[in-house]
Protein backbone atom coordinates (compact mmCIF):
# COMPACT_ATOMS: atom_id res chain seq x y z
CA UNK A 1 0.00 0.00 0.00
CA UNK A 2 1.19 3.58 -0.62
CA UNK A 3 2.83 5.61 2.16
CA UNK A 4 0.33 8.46 1.68
CA UNK A 5 -3.46 8.29 1.19
CA UNK A 6 -4.43 8.21 -2.48
CA UNK A 7 -6.53 11.03 -3.93
CA UNK A 8 -9.41 9.38 -5.79
CA UNK A 9 -12.14 10.50 -8.21
CA UNK A 10 -15.22 8.27 -8.59
CA UNK A 11 -17.66 7.94 -11.49
CA UNK A 12 -21.10 6.49 -10.65
CA UNK A 13 -24.75 6.83 -11.49
CA UNK A 14 -26.23 4.25 -9.08
CA UNK A 15 -26.10 5.00 -5.33
CA UNK A 16 -25.37 1.34 -4.51
CA UNK A 17 -22.31 1.46 -6.80
CA UNK A 18 -21.17 4.75 -5.24
CA UNK A 19 -21.49 3.22 -1.77
CA UNK A 20 -19.40 0.17 -2.67
CA UNK A 21 -16.50 2.24 -4.02
CA UNK A 22 -16.58 4.79 -1.22
CA UNK A 23 -16.63 1.99 1.35
CA UNK A 24 -13.33 0.75 -0.07
CA UNK A 25 -11.90 4.29 -0.18
CA UNK A 26 -12.73 5.01 3.46
CA UNK A 27 -11.81 1.59 4.85
CA UNK A 28 -8.38 1.90 3.26
CA UNK A 29 -7.77 5.44 4.46
CA UNK A 30 -7.75 7.19 1.09
CA UNK A 31 -9.19 10.60 0.13
CA UNK A 32 -12.31 10.91 -2.00
CA UNK A 33 -11.74 14.24 -3.71
CA UNK A 34 -14.52 14.27 -6.32
CA UNK A 35 -17.69 12.31 -7.10
CA UNK A 36 -18.76 12.56 -10.74
CA UNK A 37 -22.33 11.59 -11.60
CA UNK A 38 -24.85 12.34 -14.34
CA UNK A 39 -28.57 12.36 -15.16
CA UNK A 40 -27.61 10.13 -18.09
CA UNK A 41 -27.98 10.37 -21.85
CA UNK A 42 -31.24 11.57 -23.36
CA UNK A 43 -31.99 8.03 -24.56
CA UNK A 44 -31.64 6.56 -21.03
CA UNK A 45 -32.20 9.36 -18.48
CA UNK A 46 -32.38 8.43 -14.80
CA UNK A 47 -32.97 10.24 -11.50
CA UNK A 48 -30.65 7.81 -9.68
CA UNK A 49 -27.81 10.34 -9.59
CA UNK A 50 -29.81 12.33 -7.03
CA UNK A 51 -29.18 9.55 -4.52
CA UNK A 52 -25.43 10.12 -4.88
CA UNK A 53 -25.85 13.87 -4.43
CA UNK A 54 -27.94 13.30 -1.30
CA UNK A 55 -25.61 10.73 0.29
CA UNK A 56 -22.21 12.29 -0.40
CA UNK A 57 -20.60 13.86 2.69
CA UNK A 58 -20.06 17.61 2.75
CA UNK A 59 -16.28 17.29 2.36
CA UNK A 60 -16.60 15.52 -1.01
CA UNK A 61 -17.09 17.74 -4.05
CA UNK A 62 -19.76 16.58 -6.50
CA UNK A 63 -19.87 17.16 -10.25
CA UNK A 64 -23.15 16.47 -12.08
CA UNK A 65 -22.54 16.66 -15.81
CA UNK A 66 -23.15 15.12 -19.20
CA UNK A 67 -20.09 16.85 -20.70
CA UNK A 68 -16.95 14.86 -20.01
CA UNK A 69 -14.63 16.62 -22.46
CA UNK A 70 -15.46 20.27 -21.73
CA UNK A 71 -16.39 20.06 -18.04
CA UNK A 72 -15.10 16.92 -16.32
CA UNK A 73 -11.72 16.58 -18.04
CA UNK A 74 -10.26 20.04 -17.26
CA UNK A 75 -11.53 19.90 -13.69
CA UNK A 76 -10.05 16.46 -13.02
CA UNK A 77 -6.77 17.46 -14.66
CA UNK A 78 -6.53 20.40 -12.25
CA UNK A 79 -7.19 18.11 -9.27
CA UNK A 80 -4.28 15.78 -10.23
CA UNK A 81 -5.81 12.59 -8.75
CA UNK A 82 -3.92 9.35 -8.15
CA UNK A 83 -6.81 7.11 -9.23
CA UNK A 84 -10.10 7.12 -11.07
CA UNK A 85 -12.60 4.46 -9.93
CA UNK A 86 -15.67 3.81 -12.05
CA UNK A 87 -18.74 1.63 -11.44
CA UNK A 88 -22.10 2.18 -13.18
CA UNK A 89 -21.37 5.21 -15.35
CA UNK A 90 -23.25 5.38 -18.69
CA UNK A 91 -20.63 7.30 -20.68
CA UNK A 92 -17.32 6.02 -22.01
CA UNK A 93 -14.42 7.79 -20.34
CA UNK A 94 -12.15 9.20 -23.05
CA UNK A 95 -8.49 8.14 -23.40
CA UNK A 96 -7.56 11.72 -22.44
CA UNK A 97 -9.53 11.47 -19.21
CA UNK A 98 -8.29 8.05 -18.11
CA UNK A 99 -4.69 9.11 -18.76
CA UNK A 100 -4.88 11.87 -16.12
CA UNK A 101 -4.53 9.94 -12.82
CA UNK A 102 -1.02 8.97 -11.77
CA UNK A 103 -1.84 5.29 -11.18
CA UNK A 104 -4.60 4.89 -13.72
CA UNK A 105 -8.35 4.36 -14.11
CA UNK A 106 -10.10 1.21 -12.88
CA UNK A 107 -13.62 0.00 -13.60
CA UNK A 108 -15.83 -2.44 -11.71
CA UNK A 109 -17.98 -4.32 -14.23
CA UNK A 110 -20.72 -6.52 -12.71
CA UNK A 111 -20.15 -9.52 -14.98
CA UNK A 112 -17.46 -12.11 -15.59
CA UNK A 113 -15.65 -10.53 -18.52
CA UNK A 114 -15.26 -10.97 -21.41
CA UNK A 115 -18.86 -12.22 -21.20
CA UNK A 116 -21.57 -9.56 -21.09
CA UNK A 117 -19.63 -6.46 -21.93
CA UNK A 118 -21.90 -3.45 -22.22
CA UNK A 119 -24.68 -1.65 -20.36
CA UNK A 120 -27.23 -4.39 -19.64
CA UNK A 121 -25.46 -6.98 -17.48
CA UNK A 122 -28.79 -8.22 -16.06
CA UNK A 123 -29.21 -9.87 -19.44
CA UNK A 124 -27.13 -12.74 -18.01
CA UNK A 125 -30.17 -13.68 -15.89
CA UNK A 126 -32.63 -13.14 -18.72
CA UNK A 127 -30.62 -15.54 -20.88
CA UNK A 128 -29.98 -18.04 -18.04
CA UNK A 129 -26.20 -17.73 -18.24
CA UNK A 130 -24.38 -20.20 -16.00
CA UNK A 131 -22.78 -17.64 -13.68
CA UNK A 132 -22.83 -14.07 -12.42
CA UNK A 133 -20.01 -12.06 -10.93
CA UNK A 134 -17.74 -9.05 -10.95
CA UNK A 135 -14.61 -8.02 -12.85
CA UNK A 136 -12.14 -5.31 -11.81
CA UNK A 137 -10.20 -4.12 -14.86
CA UNK A 138 -8.05 -1.30 -16.15
CA UNK A 139 -10.01 1.10 -18.33
CA UNK A 140 -8.99 1.58 -21.95
CA UNK A 141 -10.40 3.20 -25.07
CA UNK A 142 -13.44 0.87 -25.35
CA UNK A 143 -16.17 -0.27 -22.97
CA UNK A 144 -15.17 -3.19 -20.69
CA UNK A 145 -12.16 -4.38 -22.72
CA UNK A 146 -9.20 -3.51 -20.47
CA UNK A 147 -6.85 -5.96 -18.78
CA UNK A 148 -8.40 -7.87 -15.88
CA UNK A 149 -7.06 -7.29 -12.37
CA UNK A 150 -9.43 -9.58 -10.46
CA UNK A 151 -12.68 -11.49 -10.77
CA UNK A 152 -15.20 -13.13 -8.47
CA UNK A 153 -18.11 -15.29 -9.58
CA UNK A 154 -20.89 -17.60 -8.44
CA UNK A 155 -23.24 -20.00 -10.26
CA UNK A 156 -26.75 -18.79 -11.00
CA UNK A 157 -28.77 -20.95 -8.60
CA UNK A 158 -31.62 -23.24 -9.49
CA UNK A 159 -33.92 -21.44 -7.04
CA UNK A 160 -34.10 -17.77 -7.97
CA UNK A 161 -34.10 -15.54 -4.89
CA UNK A 162 -33.35 -11.98 -6.05
CA UNK A 163 -32.52 -10.71 -2.55
CA UNK A 164 -30.03 -13.53 -1.93
CA UNK A 165 -28.45 -13.12 -5.36
CA UNK A 166 -28.07 -9.35 -4.98
CA UNK A 167 -26.62 -9.70 -1.49
CA UNK A 168 -24.04 -12.24 -2.64
CA UNK A 169 -23.28 -10.17 -5.75
CA UNK A 170 -22.32 -7.21 -3.57
CA UNK A 171 -20.32 -9.44 -1.23
CA UNK A 172 -18.18 -11.01 -3.94
CA UNK A 173 -17.95 -7.64 -5.67
CA UNK A 174 -16.28 -6.12 -2.65
CA UNK A 175 -13.90 -9.10 -2.38
CA UNK A 176 -12.91 -8.63 -6.03
CA UNK A 177 -12.52 -4.89 -5.44
CA UNK A 178 -10.09 -5.43 -2.56
CA UNK A 179 -7.96 -7.82 -4.60
CA UNK A 180 -8.09 -5.79 -7.80
CA UNK A 181 -7.28 -2.46 -6.19
CA UNK A 182 -4.26 -3.93 -4.40
CA UNK A 183 -2.96 -5.07 -7.78
CA UNK A 184 -3.74 -1.72 -9.40
CA UNK A 185 -1.89 0.21 -6.71
CA UNK A 186 1.06 -2.18 -7.07
CA UNK A 187 1.15 -1.35 -10.80
CA UNK A 188 0.29 -4.82 -12.06
CA UNK A 189 -0.68 -4.83 -15.75
CA UNK A 190 -3.46 -7.42 -15.38
CA UNK A 191 -4.48 -10.20 -17.74
CA UNK A 192 -5.54 -9.51 -21.31
CA UNK A 193 -9.11 -10.46 -22.17
CA UNK A 194 -9.82 -13.16 -24.75
CA UNK A 195 -11.89 -11.23 -27.31
CA UNK A 196 -12.95 -14.47 -29.01
CA UNK A 197 -15.03 -15.27 -25.90
CA UNK A 198 -16.65 -11.83 -25.65
CA UNK A 199 -20.41 -11.33 -25.62
CA UNK A 200 -22.38 -8.08 -25.52
CA UNK A 201 -25.06 -7.16 -22.98
CA UNK A 202 -27.35 -5.21 -25.29
CA UNK A 203 -30.40 -3.24 -24.12
CA UNK A 204 -33.69 -5.11 -24.36
CA UNK A 205 -35.93 -4.84 -27.36
CA UNK A 206 -39.59 -4.04 -26.81
CA UNK A 207 -40.55 -7.66 -27.56
CA UNK A 208 -38.15 -8.93 -24.88
CA UNK A 209 -39.98 -6.94 -22.20
CA UNK A 210 -43.09 -9.14 -22.48
CA UNK A 211 -43.31 -12.30 -20.39
CA UNK A 212 -44.84 -15.46 -21.89
CA UNK A 213 -46.90 -17.67 -19.58
CA UNK A 214 -45.90 -20.69 -21.73
CA UNK A 215 -42.43 -20.47 -20.14
CA UNK A 216 -41.42 -22.44 -17.04
CA UNK A 217 -41.52 -20.99 -13.54
CA UNK A 218 -37.73 -20.70 -13.42
CA UNK A 219 -37.50 -19.05 -16.85
CA UNK A 220 -40.12 -16.50 -15.83
CA UNK A 221 -38.27 -15.78 -12.57
CA UNK A 222 -34.99 -15.32 -14.45
CA UNK A 223 -36.57 -13.04 -17.05
CA UNK A 224 -38.36 -10.99 -14.43
CA UNK A 225 -35.11 -10.52 -12.50
CA UNK A 226 -33.22 -9.69 -15.68
CA UNK A 227 -35.77 -7.07 -16.71
CA UNK A 228 -35.22 -5.07 -13.47
CA UNK A 229 -38.63 -3.45 -13.25
CA UNK A 230 -39.37 -3.37 -16.98
CA UNK A 231 -41.36 -6.63 -17.26
CA UNK A 232 -44.79 -6.60 -18.89
CA UNK A 233 -47.39 -9.30 -19.55
CA UNK A 234 -50.94 -9.81 -20.69
CA UNK A 235 -53.39 -11.32 -18.22
CA UNK A 236 -56.83 -12.19 -19.52
CA UNK A 237 -56.15 -10.00 -22.54
CA UNK A 238 -55.17 -6.91 -20.53
CA UNK A 239 -51.60 -5.57 -20.41
CA UNK A 240 -49.89 -5.00 -17.05
CA UNK A 241 -46.52 -4.05 -15.63
CA UNK A 242 -45.28 -6.99 -13.55
CA UNK A 243 -43.83 -5.58 -10.34
CA UNK A 244 -43.05 -8.92 -8.64
CA UNK A 245 -43.10 -12.58 -9.63
CA UNK A 246 -42.55 -15.63 -7.47
CA UNK A 247 -43.28 -19.33 -7.47
CA UNK A 248 -46.71 -20.24 -6.11
CA UNK A 249 -47.51 -23.41 -4.19
CA UNK A 250 -50.88 -23.68 -5.91
CA UNK A 251 -51.08 -27.24 -7.29
CA UNK A 252 -53.85 -26.83 -9.86
CA UNK A 253 -53.19 -27.76 -13.47
CA UNK A 254 -54.53 -26.17 -16.58
CA UNK A 255 -53.75 -24.21 -19.69
CA UNK A 256 -50.80 -21.79 -19.51
CA UNK A 257 -52.06 -18.26 -18.83
CA UNK A 258 -55.15 -19.38 -16.91
CA UNK A 259 -55.94 -17.21 -13.88
CA UNK A 260 -56.28 -19.43 -10.81
CA UNK A 261 -57.01 -16.65 -8.34
CA UNK A 262 -57.15 -12.87 -8.24
CA UNK A 263 -57.10 -10.30 -5.44
CA UNK A 264 -56.81 -6.60 -6.26
CA UNK A 265 -53.39 -6.28 -7.94
CA UNK A 266 -52.31 -9.89 -7.35
CA UNK A 267 -52.83 -12.88 -9.62
CA UNK A 268 -51.94 -16.56 -9.43
CA UNK A 269 -51.36 -17.79 -12.98
CA UNK A 270 -50.80 -21.20 -14.53
CA UNK A 271 -47.57 -21.48 -16.51
CA UNK A 272 -45.80 -24.30 -18.37
CA UNK A 273 -44.74 -26.37 -15.36
CA UNK A 274 -46.51 -24.88 -12.35
CA UNK A 275 -47.95 -21.62 -11.10
CA UNK A 276 -46.65 -18.14 -10.32
CA UNK A 277 -47.91 -15.36 -8.10
CA UNK A 278 -47.52 -11.93 -9.60
CA UNK A 279 -48.08 -8.39 -8.42
CA UNK A 280 -49.14 -6.01 -11.18
CA UNK A 281 -49.59 -2.31 -11.85
CA UNK A 282 -51.34 -0.47 -14.68
CA UNK A 283 -49.11 0.21 -17.66
CA UNK A 284 -48.33 3.87 -18.15
CA UNK A 285 -49.57 5.26 -21.45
Amino acid sequence: MPDQPLRIVTFNILPIAYQLLTRWIHENGHKHILAVTTPGPTTRPTPDYKGIVDSAPRNVDILVTTRLRKVATPLIRALEPDLIMCFSFPYRLTPELISIPKIGAVNLHPAVLPAYRGPNVFRMFYEDWHEYGVTIHWMDAEFDTGNILSQAKAPIPEEINPDAIMGNWLKIGYEALEEGMAKAIAGEPGTQQDDSQATYAAPYTEDELWLDWNDTVRDLQLKHMGLTGQAKAKIDGKAYAITSLQKSENRENGEAGRILSQDDSQFVIQVADGTVEVQVAPLEE
